[in-house]
């Protein structure tokens, strides 16, 4: 008997160590010392590493140099090569990064992490992003020159995974036990429609319906207005526009009568960037300088790969988006351009009614309209509990006004409750092309016949040029609209809800060479009133802009050193602004001793938001109580709503104090705002005790922010926690959470051009790589790495580590 459970207990281990459990990779080959985990602990290059490749794709010999910082530099005599290689070397770094983020937008969570993944996938199948990114695909194939450059890519990619061995794959697939598989130019495109889902897919649309309905439109458009006092706009307010508005046909908004219970996920609304630049008129230099910081949900491996590409027409260094082609933030030899999100409502809800239970006609125009129906399928990963491969089927209903997102398939709304969604990302176009050709670009009038390719989603695009011109232009596929219009869910049976024209690229909102001698843009209002066309979006932010405008308008000899500092300031204008009448409104006479302890702590800051002061969070925490107290009657209701943004909140409080939001629901009295503020201050003060108490910490802001950063898989054993960084949210240098400046970029126009960057992370997608994360420190610190572009003049020979040479077989 011994012996045969001896017997079945091998049999049993064997089976283990050699089959997929779940979710879980065979542990045998996982184990591996020769081919598993162990195999992907690497050490740091030395020049010893330089070797040969032979490829039968290449046209001609080319070479790839690693720097320092493991940075590669391409050259190479043709186009295809140079786009090869690019693919080449980044899926060497960063290939599980590129496949995964693909799979997330075309709704293939599922084939990888399992059944738990699969409303997400369904979401996204729903919101069109593949849709959107096979018309991508085809503009870009209509257009030779992308064609070839997005081809040329994809074979590079492959030429690596056609020499990858078990030994070498990424960590990722040994962890998750799956294979990577072939890469196609449409995984480029499906990239690209990740980021316009993360940058321009936020909508407030049903929310905004509810909360009309709720609040009547006087107080609509007190808590949520179009504009606010005090904004200070990309284009200078008192710009002159000389063009009128495309006609439009105005229609009446009639806004339905329904509470719309549920709404869907969405991303992050703070996502948002700085950029501006600087005349010589303003830099010690006589030169311009640009500067860049996109800040976007921090991740490892990080979102971008830096990388230099030298070709014919082209020697361009920044960064790039491993799964693209090309550079998307960066400089060669003539100009600099970076990015901003240009957020605007091009995200629009139609109610649809359908004729029957079929749901095969909607009504329209007062006819009948036939929806399409797409059948969409998931494979689904097996599970712990069951090792079989499924499927899951979901229908997915089109009408002229795109897909049907909410309905009864999906959501736990009502029959009537279809809403068919049109967004701008669906539109088909060539985005890529405009940063090929601002990768080459030589003067401003390059610059602008690049930007006229781009379509979403929308960016302001800042530029600098060595000739001395510096310009920022919003730059998108922009719906032209009537006042509201897209603001509330809207009648899908009616076409004059519908889109009736796009702002033309010429009348897009652009700044060149202004008095004031500096260009910038923080995710602000695009323009004032006197623009000729309707503007509106709920994320428009409100301090950031000012403090850097403000800022920039007093500096002078300006050097990249001080662009450096501005981009990590960390001054608190919210507090500012706030915290004296704040504070005014506290009765210090009734206050507590640890109360009045906290109350001067807050009275002596400087609002500079560091991570080792305690005033910081003890602000963001009475603002946040104090916020939630001002608007618990939205809290409460069983609707979507949003609450309105810090600015309204505070234009509120100190123009209305008396107003009847401001008396807290559930108590007998009648609070106004001197009620409030104490009221919210001593629950905050006993607040923050308790979390000291419970998380074992000192107060302070860093411990209290508990900035992170995590990979992608989630997994805590390769993710950074608990980092201590100065700045927040509203602040220039802005973080919170596990958000923030995803790549700081400082240029100057001279002659070389010097420039310096860094991003919170690494060139290397292997956590056992010693380039996984080896920026991170110098980033959280605020320090910059010199970013090495290679030209004649400046060739930074021994800051090479090793070169790659690559050449097609006949050259051997």
């Amino acid at each position: 008997m011994r012996l045969l459970l001896t017997f079945i207990g091998t049999v049993l281990l064997i089976m283990a160590l050699d089959n997929r459990l779940g979710q879980l990779p065979p542990l045998g080959r996982f184990l591996d010392p020769l081919n598993g985990f162990y195999q992907n602990a690497a050490t740091p290059y030395s020049s010893r590493d330089s070797e040969t490749f032979y490829f039968d794709q290449l046209k001609g010999e080319a070479a790839v140099a690693f720097d320092e910082f493991m940075v590669p530099h391409i050259k190479a005599s043709t186009p295809y090569d140079l786009y090869f290689l690019q693919g080449y070397v980044t899926a060497r770094h960063r290939l599980w990064q590129m496949e995964v983020q693909t799979h997330f937008a075309a709704g293939r969570l599922s084939e990888i992490f399992g059944e738990n993944m699969l409303e997400a996938d369904r979401l996204t199948r729903r919101k069109g992003l593949l849709t959107g990114a096979k018309e991508a695909l085809a503009a870009m194939q209509r257009d030779p020159e992308t064609a070839e450059v997005v081809q040329a890519y994809a074979d590079g990619v492959n030429a690596y995974l056609s020499r990858l061995k078990y030994r070498h794959k990424p960590f990722e697939y040994k962890l998750l036990g799956y294979d990577p598989e072939a890469w196609t130019p449409l995984k480029s495109a499906l990239l690209l429609m990740y980021m316009a889902e993360d940058l321009a897919g936020y909508d407030v649309d049903l929310e905004n319906t509810n909360l009309l309905r709720l609040l009547g439109r006087e107080d609509f458009n007190l808590l949520y207005p179009d504009r606010l006092p005090g904004e200070d706009p990309v284009a200078p307010s008192g710009t002159r526009w000389n063009f009128g508005a495309v006609p439009l046909q105005e229609r009446p908004l009639s806004y339905p009568d329904i509470a719309i219970t549920d709404t869907l996920p969405k991303p992050n609304p703070a996502n948002g960037s700085n950029n501006w630049a600087v005349s010589g008129s303003k830099t010690a230099s006589g030169r311009p300088i640009l500067s860049n910081d996109p800040h976007l949900s921090l991740n490892l491996p990080s979102v971008w790969y830096a990388i230099q590409l030298q070709g014919p027409q082209v020697n361009v260094y920044g960064v790039t988006l491993p799964g693209a082609p090309g550079v998307i933030i960066g400089f060669n030899d003539s100009i600099a351009w970076g990015v901003t999100n240009a957020t605007r409502d091009v995200k629009d809800w139609y109610r649809i009614q359908f004729r029957d239970s079929s749901r095969q006609e909607y009504a329209f125009d007062g006819g009948w309209q036939k929806s399409e129906k797409v059948v969409e399928r998931f494979a689904l990963r097996p599970s712990w509990f069951w090792q079989g491969e499924g499927e899951y089927l979901d229908t997915v209903l089109y009408t002229r006004h795109g897909p049907v997102v909410y309905d009864r398939n999906f959501t736990k709304s009502s029959e009537e409750q279809n809403f068919a969604m049109r967004w701008v990302a669906h539109q088909p176009g060539n985005s890529l092309k405009a940063f090929l050709l601002l990768n080459q670009a030589r003067n401003y009038q390059d610059y602008a016949q690049a930007l006229n390719h781009y379509q979403t989603p929308g960016q302001n695009f800042v530029f600098a040029s060595v000739s001395g011109d510096i310009a920022l232009r919003v730059q998108g596929r922009y719906p032209a609209k009537w006042q509201d219009q897209g603001r509330f869910l809207m009648d899908g049976s009616r076409s004059d809800f519908e889109w009736q024209a796009f702002i033309p690229n010429e009348q897009n909102v652009l700044v060149r060479n202004p008095e004031r001698g500096f260009v910038s843009s923080a995710n602000q209002i695009p323009a004032d009133s006197s623009y000729p066309y309707y503007i509106y979006d709920q994320t428009y932010e409100h301090y950031r802009n000012r403090r850097i405008n403000q800022q920039l308008q007093a500096m002078q000899n300006i050097s990249p050193q001080d662009m450096m500092r501005l981009q990590t300031d960390n001054y608190h204008l919210q507090a500012a602004e706030t915290l004296p009448w704040m504070l005014r409104g506290l009765n210090l006479q009734l206050l507590r001793p640890e109360e009045r302890r906290a109350a001067e702590v807050l009275r002596s800051w400087n609002f500079e938001a560091l991570a080792e002061l305690e005033a910081p969070a003890i602000y963001q925490s009475w603002w946040t109580t104090l916020k939630n107290l001002t608007f618990d009657e939205l809290d409460s209701l069983e609707v979507a709503v949003i609450q309105p943004s810090n600015a309204a909140m505070a234009n509120l409080l100190q123009h209305h104090p008396n107003h009847p939001l401001l008396d807290i629901s559930y108590t007998p009295e009648r609070e106004r705002l001197p009620e409030l503020l104490m009221r919210s201050f001593r629950e905050t003060v006993k607040e923050l005790a308790e979390w000291e108490q419970t998380h074992e910490k000192s107060l302070s802001w860093g411990n209290y922010k508990n900035s992170s950063i995590r990979h992608l898989t989630g997994q805590e054993a390769l993710s950074f926690s608990g980092l201590q960084i100065h700045g927040g949210r509203g602040i220039v240098n802005a973080n919170s959470g596990r958000h923030g400046a995803s790549w700081r970029m400082v240029v100057a126009l001279g002659s070389p051009i010097e420039a310096w960057g860094i991003y919170p992370g690494g060139q290397s997608g292997n956590p056992g790589s010693p380039y996984y994360a080896n920026f991170l420190e110098s980033w959280r610190k605020g320090e910059y790495n010199r970013l090495y572009f290679i030209t004649e003049q400046t060739p930074f020979a021994d800051k090479i580590l090793f070169t790659h040479t690559f050449t097609p077989p006949a050259a051997q």
